[in-house]
Parts: structure tokens; C-alpha cells; sequence
């Protein structure tokens, strides 16, 4: 289908081949179903479309399944005569088994390349969500990233951001005379769920070198797309992390792309599954920023895929900009299920020939009902589809030939060594040390003078010798030789130097760019 990525169709009881135009692709879509109702294979098949179109594709691999993409299917597979009499049922007569080009990446450095970003990348709003911290405590941490702007003080890992703010509650009651309230209760509350994220291996997405957008945006010797793959199964167990660092992605891609209007074809696909861990119990200052860059994104010539199980997991602002939608089988066991899925229905261009509600509620695994954007934009007609077989391995690769695929890669050797170059950590403790250095010597230098001190106030007392008292003063108790120096250097102690020195000793010093 020239100008489409082929879905699927055909047949004497299903409609029309139903394609998603590379033009409107761009406008965004959606994959739901129940768990076992073929999404997986699904997003297969998409990947494999936009690839052979020349579109990059990112993509977050949950079960591992996913690897497959790049092997080839192969004739010895069960499913190789269910694929081929479905190829033939929907006239798909170019169906033929081969592999795509992939690049493996991994948040955990274990099963792809590093992931990196720095935690001023981040930023405070992303970096609250992912500690899942309360309003007072994402103020300190707005205060933190404020202080490191104005002081030059780059955040980049978390022992950074860690330090900043044993800074931050030394000096407490300075800055809060500058921000507001700065509480050591919630400082320490920030530094608790940094730890958490520590010890669950969340340390690791911190630090240089970052990833550069331009490694997700890249094509093949062949002009195919290149379809990059997350390792996911392990990121799943922090679902928070994981969300958190799709939804960053996002984020720079909408800050750093230029506007590109309608291309005729996307610049990059994004895929993002298990969508309902974006949504679940998000402040709705994220939920708004999610909406924004769906809604602009387009025109950075970004086209995002939501998956999830349930189109009610996504809110509704987002799903009414979800233009292409392929919806597998939902189950409607409950008064809950049963309301879901009339909601599911009513999303889309009715046809007459079936019941939309009825037909999500039917379909077997592999078949779906299908909505394509048309001319102009315009919804399509819902179609009840077959799905196109893939041409790539179905189930994940060895252990063995991902290593070899890692090794091959051209961005080999780019990620794999973390960077720790100076930062707010670094700066923080040489401030730190030069204060304790100048303690170090004024107390060094007080103690050499002490014997001194007491000589010559013995030798005063035994001489019997005072001071004459001033005929035109009041009368008054003379101080000795070392007394008046010791109270001068208590007095420099106390001064502007002393402080300095005394605070550098509880922690470094801010002194400015």
C-alpha cells in the first residue's frame, strides 16, 4: 500500500485492507485490548511498517518479546502455517520473512546500550513525579535547581543533587528568608526517596554522557528506519521509573526538535506501552503537561502510540487526539467492564454493517476492529480487521545473539563507560576543604603564638609592672599583651573571616559563579 503501513483486512467477513497513512501518522493512535489479544504482535507489525518506510521507531519492550524484530520468521516456527494462510487470506502477497534493523538500549546498562540523562535534564517537575514527593518537598526541590542556576553548580548525577542539599539545610534559615519555609523534615524526606531510587538501581539513568536524540533518529545502509528497543522487563518493577523516563523522552523531543509542520511521513514513532502507569494517580500538573506535548508534538513530526489495555486508562483530552486507533478484544465480565466498553464504542465512526460495541466484545486473538485517519484527517469508518502477520521472529532472541548484536552496534563503546566529570558534588567539597584549610591554619597559627603569650604575661607578673592609669580618664581594669591579642583574634573569629571559615567546615560554601 503505497504511502501506508499495511494493518490487515480481507476476507469475506472483514472490510476493506485497512493501512495507516504515513501522512496523518503524525496525528497520534492508539493500540488497546485485553491481555492476550495479540497487541504485542500488533506493535510488531507496526514497528515493521514504519521501519520499511524509513521511519525510526522507539519502542519499550515489557515482556521481551519484542527482540525478535531483529531475526527473521522462520519456516520451522509453529505458527509458520497460521501465518502464511493468513497472509493469503487478506491478499498480503509480498508476506516474506526478514529481519529489521535494531538497536538495543537498557536504563540498567544489562541488555542494551546505557541510557543517561542528567538530573537538571530532568528537571524538578519530572524528578517530583518520579520521588513522588509532596507539594512542600517539590518547593525545596524547585529551591535546589534555582540555587544551582544561579551559583553554577550543574546537576548531574544524584550525589549532586544529594550534596546541594545538605548544603541547602545548613543554610537553612538564610534561604528561607530568600524562598520561603525550607524545612529539614522535608529536606530529609527528598533525601530518604533518593535513596529508595538509589538502592532500586534509578541511580544509574543520572549521569554523562546523556543520550543524544540524534542516536533515536536514524536509518539503515537500506534507508530503513531504525526501530529502537528498551529493555523494559526488568524496568517494570519500578513502574514509576519507567514512566517517569517515557515521559522525559517526550519532554525532550518536543523541547529540542524543530517545528517541522505535516511531513509527509513522521520523523520518529513512539511507542508507549502500558500507558495506564503514565496516568496512574499523576498530579494533574503532569497530566496537563502530557496533554501540551501531545497536543504540539505533531508538529515536531513525532507520532505517539499510546498501548494499554483499556482506552479508559488514557484521560480523555489525551484520547481525543488519538486519531489512529486499533482496538483487540475487551472483556465485559462486570457493570464496570460493560460501561467501559460502550465508552470504547462511541469512540469511533460508526458502520453499518456491524455492531461496534458487539464486534471489540467477538474478535479473536489477532483480529481487532480499526479506525485509520482518512483525507483531511477525517476518522474512518470502523472496520472489523484480520492482522497481518509479521515478518520478523516472533518471541525473543537469545541471550547469546543480543550480545553479538550489542557488539556490532555502531553505538557501541559510545554509552557503555559512565563520564564523572566536576559537578555540584565535586565543587561542594573543594569549597569545603579550602575552609577547613584556612580553619586548620588560623588554629595552627594560634596555638605557636600561645607559648609566647605566656611567657610574657609571667614575666610581666613577676616583675610587678602595671600600666599607669590616665589622670584625665575614668579608672579602669588594664588588660596584659596576650590578653588583647587573644581578644583580637576571638574577634576575627567572630567577624566575616570566621564565619566563613566556620561555615566552610559544616559543609563548602556558595561563593558565586
Amino acid at each position: 500500500m503505497n504511502g501506508k503501513v499495511f494493518i490487515g483486512g480481507g476476507g469475506v467477513e472483514y472490510g476493506e485492507p485497512q493501512g495507516l497513512s504515513l501522512k496523518y501518522a503524525n496525528r497520534h493512535g492508539l493500540v488497546a485490548g485485553a491481555t492476550g489479544t495479540g497487541k504485542t504482535v500488533t506493535l510488531q507489525i507496526l514497528a515493521e511498517g514504519f521501519s520499511d518506510a524509513g521511519v525510526p521507531v522507539f519502542l519499550s519492550d515489557v515482556k521481551g518479546d519484542l527482540s525478535g524484530l531483529a531475526e527473521p520468521g522462520s519456516a520451522d516456527h509453529k505458527l509458520n502455517k497460521p501465518f502464511m494462510e493468513r497472509a493469503a487470506r487478506i491478499g498480503f502477497t509480498d508476506y516474506a520473512y526478514r529481519a529489521y534493523p535494531v538497536t538495543f538500549w537498557d536504563l540498567f546498562g544489562e541488555q542494551g546500550h546505557p541510557v543517561r540523562t542528567t538530573v537538571a535534564e530532568m528537571g524538578p517537575l519530572l524528578l517530583a513525579r518520579l520521588l513522588e514527593l509532596s507539594e512542600a518537598q517539590e518547593g525545596i526541590l524547585n529551591i535546589a535547581f534555582r540555587l544551582s542556576d544561579e551559583e553554577g553548580l550543574p546537576l548531574l548525577d544524584l550525589k549532586d543533587l544529594q550534596s546541594l542539599l545538605v548544603w541547602i539545610g545548613e543554610n537553612r534559615d538564610e534561604l528561607s528568608l530568600r524562598y520561603g519555609n525550607v524545612s529539614t523534615a522535608s529536606i530529609g524526606a527528598i533525601q530518604r526517596r533518593l535513596l529508595v531510587l538509589e538502592n532500586q538501581g534509578g541511580s544509574r539513568l543520572f549521569g554523562e554522557p546523556a543520550l543524544a536524540l540524534s542516536d533515536l533518529m536514524r536509518q539503515d545502509g537500506n534507508g530503513r528506519g531504525r526501530i529502537n528497543i528498551l529493555a523494559s522487563d526488568k524496568l517494570m518493577g519500578s513502574p514509576t521509573l519507567y514512566a517517569t523516563f517515557l515521559l522525559w523522552l517526550l519532554s525532550e523531543l518536543f523541547e529540542n526538535l524543530p517545528e517541522v509542520g505535516d511531513p509527509d511521513k513522521p520523523k520518529l514513532v513512539f511507542f508507549f506501552d502500558e500507558a495506564h502507569l503514565l496516568f496512574d494517580d499523576a498530579p494533574k500538573a503532569l497530566v496537563d503537561k502530557v496533554e501540551q506535548v501531545a497536543r504540539l508534538i505533531r508538529s515536531k513530526g513525532v507520532g505517539i502510540y499510546f498501548i494499554t489495555q483499556n482506552p479508559a486508562d488514557v484521560p480523555e483530552d489525551i484520547l481525543g487526539q488519538l486519531g489512529n486507533r486499533i482496538q483487540h478484544a475487551l472483556r465485559a465480565f462486570t457493570a464496570k467492564d460493560r460501561k467501559n466498553l460502550a465508552l470504547a464504542a462511541q469512540t469511533y465512526r460508526d458502520n453499518p454493517r456491524f455492531s461496534t460495541e458487539e464486534t471489540i466484545r467477538e474478535v479473536g486473538v489477532g483480529e481487532a476492529v480499526t479506525s485509520m485517519l482518512l483525507d483531511k484527517g477525517i476518522p474512518g469508518i470502523v472496520e472489523r480487521t484480520l492482522i497481518r502477520p509479521p515478518s520478523s521472529q516472533v518471541g525473543p532472541i537469545t541471550a547469546d545473539r543480543r550480545r553479538a548484536l550489542l557488539a556490532a552496534s555502531d553505538m557501541a563503546g559510545k554509552y557503555d563507560a559512565a563520564l564523572d566529570r566536576e559537578s555540584a558534588f565535586e565543587i561542594l567539597a573543594k569549597r569545603a576543604d579550602v575552609a577547613a584549610a584556612e580553619a586548620a591554619a588560623a588554629e595552627e597559627k594560634a596555638e605557636d603564638l600561645a607559648p609566647m603569650f605566656q611567657e610574657f604575661n609571667a614575666a610581666r607578673r613577676y616583675s610587678g609592672s602595671r600600666v599607669p592609669r590616665s589622670t584625665s580618664r575614668p579608672a579602669r581594669q588594664t588588660e596584659n599583651f596576650g590578653e588583647a591579642i587573644a581578644r583580637n583574634v576571638m574577634k576575627e573569629l567572630s567577624g566575616t573571616t570566621g564565619r566563613r571559615i566556620v561555615r566552610g567546615i559544616l559543609g563548602g560554601l556558595f561563593k558565586g559563579r
